[in-house]
């Protein structure tokens, strides 16, 4: 970590386990306000349980993770909920409520306090950022996979938090709105939001976060910048595939699968 920057989180050897099958083990991560940190690796690597550690939603076997200094165990459900927003990926709605109103549940931590004075122009804001004002009235059961992704993103915007979770936001989304996701991502974080972000296309993480996780079995095989980290020789091990990493456009590895 460089610079000035005050973690949101600190996560020290951390490790989940369920029954005799061990999720994350010996798990060390910080993540700053102001930065965008992603978790890569392969399917089954812990990227999701991870997060979902961070976020609070489950206890760790070992280990701590502090949020904001306090212990995110030790966090009421509510206060949590004003201070971190979480894109699941499992994150589903099942009954057909509108759009607004799905974004309107972003705003429910406010109830009650000044800032719910906010909530139009927070949700209208949300669904611009994300591509989705033209569907306000549609249902969400009436979307496709790509479109409830995006307004699922927009809950989490319109909820206005200092620290943001997303697992896999751009698993359904096409080329354009991988990209505007992923903007999105580094805006908040140039505003002083924490972000951590599961993604498994390492050229996108490269192009946009500050430092990239990748894990293995578990375990953090890397942590560091994307030029440091995504390397041929640790991708080949990790994933099990050869690579070559091209220096792109704009100085960011380019990594393709050698075919």
């Amino acid at each position: 970590m460089t610079g000035a920057l005050s973690l949101a989180y600190h996560a020290e050897s951390v490790g989940v386990r369920i029954g005799p099958a061990t999720l994350v083990e010996d798990v060390s991560i910080d993540v700053a306000h102001g930065e965008l940190v992603a978790l890569v690796g392969p399917n089954g690597a812990g990227k999701s349980t991870l997060l979902s550690v961070l976020a609070g939603d489950r206890s760790p076997s070992s280990g701590t993770v502090a949020f904001d200094d306090r212990d995110v165990r030790d966090w009421t459900p509510g206060d949590l909920a004003r201070r971190r927003a979480v894109l699941a990926q499992d994150n589903q709605v099942a009954f057909p409520f509108r759009v607004w109103e799905v974004v309107e549940m972003g705003r429910a931590p406010w109830q009650g306090l000044s800032e719910a004075d906010g909530d139009e122009e927070a949700i209208a804001q949300a669904l611009a950022t994300c591509d989705v004002a033209h569907l306000t009235e549609r249902t969400f059961t009436s979307l496709s996979g790509g479109e409830r992704a995006r307004v699922s993103l927009a809950r989490v915007l319109a909820q206005r938090t200092r620290a943001v979770l997303l697992d896999e936001p751009t698993a359904a989304l096409d080329l354009k709105h991988q990209e505007d996701v992923l903007r999105v991502a580094r805006s908040l974080a140039h505003d002083g939001v924490a972000v951590a972000v599961v993604l498994h296309d390492l050229s996108l993480a490269a192009a946009y976060a500050d430092r990239i996780a990748v894990m293995e079995r578990g375990r953090i095989a890397a942590l560091g910048s994307p030029a440091d980290v995504l390397t041929p020789a640790l991708i080949e091990r990790v994933y099990g595939l050869p690579v070559h990493v091209l220096d792109g456009p704009d100085g960011t590895p380019l990594v393709l699968p050698r075919r």
